[in-house]
């Protein structure tokens, strides 16, 4: 196995091991062939703990490939059924946050739509409640700040996601005028860009889960960083 970066672990035991995802590296393999994070980690456990075999590891959640932050992977399978009933029983919690384009109305609130998603795309989109194949997505949110530049308005703002659909806090934003910063799928502001993968202003913040084995209830946070962050302690200034 050869050795790359290496990825932040946070935590691990026997059961879980809690990592921070690099923006742009896919949390899976995809098409392009390029490192993801499961199989990064399984290198660098395979190497910092000395083992002899490919280590398990089975994946509970997952974050869009350039979307950065705190995620846990499961090191058993009967660690990763336990964690992905937390996931359907909405037990796993899960927060961002955000960076968006534009000015919020309400300084905090829920948007609740039905999303489809096309698979030959890899995109969804809002539609109407009862459309073959919809299915709800529900967030929260909480406006931080809100401030404004020579090129453009931005909300600053905290998202905790109820639901997880595909690409949906990018969706949900983007059907409201404000995208997220730096999102070429879905952000009209982005779109024209030559880049495929751009960061974004888009970061798992913080997870919550009950421990597979001891259900004790545990917590973890990171901190984001990246161009969009950066650019509010700028426009702050």
């Amino acid at each position: 196995m050869k050795r790359r970066k290496k990825i932040s672990i946070l935590y691990k035991d026997d059961d879980i091991v809690v990592c921070e995802k690099p923006k742009g590296m896919p949390t899976v393999s995809d098409k392009t062939g390029d490192m993801d994070l499961l199989h990064q980690l399984k290198n660098q456990l395979f190497f910092d703990e000395k083992m002899s075999d490919e280590p398990e590891l089975y994946v509970i959640h997952r974050l869009d490939r350039p979307v950065g932050g705190v995620m846990v992977f499961a090191r058993t399978k009967q660690a990763a059924a336990v964690l992905s009933r937390q996931v359907q029983n909405h037990q796993f919690e899960k927060d961002y946050q955000a960076v968006l384009t534009g000015w919020l109305t309400e300084m905090e609130g829920t948007f609740h739509d039905f999303l489809q998603k096309d698979s030959k795309k890899n995109t969804s989109k809002v539609v109407p409640e009862g459309t073959k194949d919809a299915k709800e997505a529900v967030l929260d949110y909480e406006v931080i700040d809100m401030m404004e530049s020579k090129k453009m308005k931005y909300t600053y703002c905290l998202i905790h996601l109820k639901t997880g659909r595909h690409h949906q806090i990018r969706v949900q934003t983007a059907s409201r005028g404000c995208g997220i910063w730096g999102d070429t799928k879905y952000n009209k502001l982005f779109q024209k860009t030559k880049k495929k993968y751009r960061e974004i202003g888009l970061y798992a913040t913080r997870i919550s889960f009950y421990h597979p084995v001891t259900n004790e209830k545990m917590i973890f946070k990171a901190e984001p960083s990246g161009e969009a962050f950066e650019l509010l302690e700028m426009t702050g200034d």
